[in-house]
């Protein structure tokens, strides 16, 4: 299934609260108190694959196979349900997972993000994974 058509619908609906947000660099005088300047990552991950979907079992596997090692630290997901227009201009309607992440922005956490993307294209035959980052502040 072609999720970059997907992508479009996800980007519009997201692109207002990534511009809430803001691109810009965050300082740590910004996140008062104790805060600290991060980034987050929302990924969207379609579900649908020429052989059928991606079932609930073989996504808490891949979290546990691939996300986990990545981020021991946590992350969070949710189940979601978009849609995309095809090249053909059909409408097409698949569920798909999101996957929040929180870190510090580097390039380690970074690398593991492309690790991520790549692992799922390629395990699941997808063409594409939209990926959401924004500048934030995060504290405990």
């Amino acid at each position: 299934m072609n999720i970059q058509g997907r992508c479009w619908i996800s980007v519009k609906a997201l692109f207002f609260l990534v511009s809430l947000v803001g691109c810009g660099a965050m300082n740590a005088s910004q996140c008062g108190g104790d805060g600290r300047t991060a980034m987050q990552e929302l990924l969207y991950f379609g579900t649908d694959t020429p052989s059928g979907h991606v079932t609930a079992e073989e996504w808490t596997q891949f979290l546990s196979e691939t996300v986990t090692p990545r981020f021991p630290e946590g992350f969070s997901t949710w189940q979601a349900s978009g849609q995309w227009r095809s090249a053909s201009g059909q409408i097409i309607r698949e569920p798909a997972y999101v996957l929040n992440l929180v870190h510090p922005d580097d390039p380690v956490p970074n690398k593991a993000v492309q690790e991520i993307i790549a692992s799922y294209k390629s395990r699941f035959q997808q063409e594409a994974v939209l990926r959401v980052t924004s500048h934030t502040c995060m504290s405990f």
